[in-house]
């Protein structure tokens, strides 16, 4: 368990020095083009298909195949390197096949995302230098997940680190050319070089950051070649495995298709699909330090005890990794809710908008980052089709949802649509927690629900004291304290953060939680030179 932890650690402060680089980039972008304009939508729009195939493409086809079937593969003789080439060859000449019709489609991808007239010729032209992005981030994931696999997880969560670093210095040098979106000097029209700069640059660092992990491929003894010999390396499991994440992107896509028309059908002058990128963005920050994190450094153990047949060293780590997490996002997505108008605040002046569509995202994070969990638990088992049921099931009720939010005024429709989207997910995670227990014959769930019960409650307590403390500040009204500048915003949502925090460790220590002391055992650990980690 030991290892656990350090895994771990190392996955979570690459993801934390990533996300908050990833923070300086799009508040950089909101700089240049704004957060509710003419150019944030198209932009948005632009960078939505490659975006939404990568979260697919993470979340369900490569780690779905690659961890169990490299894990399975690596009893052969050569160590599975003759599988994995041939494995990752395919995915290359896959994502390529899809890359190359995606950008020859662009008009068409551009149109049936919602956006009409001149802002989707813009959109388009955003558009054609974004989707090669679908290439290099289906290689980034591929190359990552075989490290993640031989146990090597620095990799693939540092080498966004790079990607970060090369769009700041891009996104400077195009503010330094041509201005911020505040001073108007994009009102003359768009010229290619700003596109080019713009949307070039953000491929640019996804291509370096893919290309990288072929360095690190290296140190863990492999050496990729081509290999087109697919026939006989029982490469047939894996494609039954992807031909249910196929469905599964199929179904997801329609749903986010759904999401994209009715977020801009209010036009240019409402909160539309950017804002909802950047508010994403922020719910995906405890996402990505805590359960991802978390997540990842199980995922191998866990296929590991399936493919041994160990069920109940499997149900342990599931309850060890579910509760691990609900620890950290429930306090997080407490303290994000209080904290969303000032931190929204740091991006832009259309502090309201944007706070309301990231609180409505916030309500999904805890059943999101479950069902991120549960998926991984299935996939760990070579099992890819239930979670494409559970997922039909969100997206049928993403999509009935966010059709009703057409009756929603355009002020605050796309804050509708992320509640419809959380409240899917909480559907979902119910639906999936059912399915793998009955698959497993468990899940620990008295033990899961009895954490969760004290964790909830101690968060309430967190949210009455931390939204006390806010009012004490000044509110959120225009013109007080928290909302009244970036650098306000940030000292209020560090102070508010702080006293939401000692109340809820103080609730769950009034609680008796027995996981207070294991979500505190990696500082407790670290700070005492001693070796121990959570069961």
């Amino acid at each position: 368990m030991a290892s656990i932890g350090r895994a771990s650690a190392l996955l979570a402060s690459g993801t934390l020095v990533s996300r908050l680089l990833g923070f300086a980039k799009a508040w950089l972008l909101v700089q240049a083009i704004g957060a509710i304009s003419f150019a944030a939508n198209a932009y948005g729009t632009a960078t939505y298909v490659p975006n939404s195939i990568y979260a697919i493409i993470a979340q369900g086809i490569l780690n779905a195949i690659l961890v169990p079937q490299i894990v399975r593969a690596s009893v052969n003789t050569d160590g599975g390197r003759a599988y994995i080439n041939k494995l990752v060859t395919l995915g290359m000449v896959v994502f390529a096949a899809v890359a190359v019709v995606a950008t020859f489609l662009a008009p068409v991808l551009v149109s049936i995302a919602g956006v009409r007239g001149s802002q989707a010729e813009l959109a388009t032209a955003f558009a054609y230098w974004s989707l090669p992005q679908i290439f290099f981030l289906g290689l980034y994931t591929l190359l990552g997940e075989v490290l993640n696999a031989r146990k090597s997880f620095g990799p693939f969560t540092w080498a966004p680190v790079v990607n970060n670093v090369i769009a700041i210095v891009l996104l400077g040098a195009f503010i330094l050319a041509f201005g911020t979106s505040a001073s108007g000097n994009h009102d003359s029209g768009w010229t290619f070089g700003m596109i080019a700069l713009l949307a070039g640059g953000a491929t640019l660092g996804v291509a370096v950051q893919a290309l990288i992990l072929f360095v690190f491929w290296r140190r863990i003894g492999l050496r990729f070649r081509f290999d087109f010999g697919w026939r006989g390396v029982n490469l047939g499991s894996a494609g039954k495995a992807a031909g249910w994440t196929f469905a599964m992107l199929i179904v997801t896509q329609l749903a986010g298709l759904v999401e994209a028309n009715v977020s801009n059908s209010g036009g240019a002058a409402y909160a539309g699909l950017f804002v909802m990128q950047n508010a994403w963005l922020i719910f995906m920050l405890p996402h990505g330090i805590i359960a991802v994190s978390i997540v990842t450094a199980y995922y191998t153990r866990m296929a590991e005890h399936a493919h041994r047949g160990a069920t109940a060293d499997f149900r342990d780590d599931f309850s060890s990794a579910a509760r691990s997490i609900m620890f950290l996002i429930v306090f997080s997505s407490a303290a994000l809710i209080v904290t969303a108008f000032p931190i929204a605040r740091v991006f832009t002046t259309d502090y309201q908008a944007m706070g309301l569509v990231l609180i409505a995202y916030l309500i999904g994070l805890v059943p999101f980052s479950l069902v991120f969990m549960a998926q991984r638990a299935f996939y760990s088992l070579g099992d890819t089709r239930t979670p494409f049921f559970f997922t039909l099931a969100q997206a049928g009720v993403i999509v009935f949802g966010v059709l009703l939010c057409f009756l929603v005024p355009p002020v605050s429709r796309a804050a509708a649509v992320a509640l419809v989207v959380s409240f899917a997910g909480l559907v979902q995670a119910v639906l999936a927690f059912a399915l793998l227990r009955r698959r497993t014959g468990g899940v620990d769930g008295a033990r899961i629900l009895g954490s969760l019960w004290r964790f909830v409650l101690a968060a309430l307590a967190a949210i009455a004291a931390g939204a006390g403390f806010l009012i004490i500040l000044g509110g959120v009204e225009q013109g007080a304290f928290p909302v009244s500048g970036p650098i306000a915003a940030v000292i209020a949502t560090a102070v508010v953060g702080v006293v939401m925090l000692i109340v809820y460790v103080g609730f769950l220590g009034m609680l008796r939680s027995p996981d207070l002391e294991a979500g505190l055992a990696p500082i407790l650990n670290r700070a005492g030179g001693r070796s121990r980690a959570p069961r």
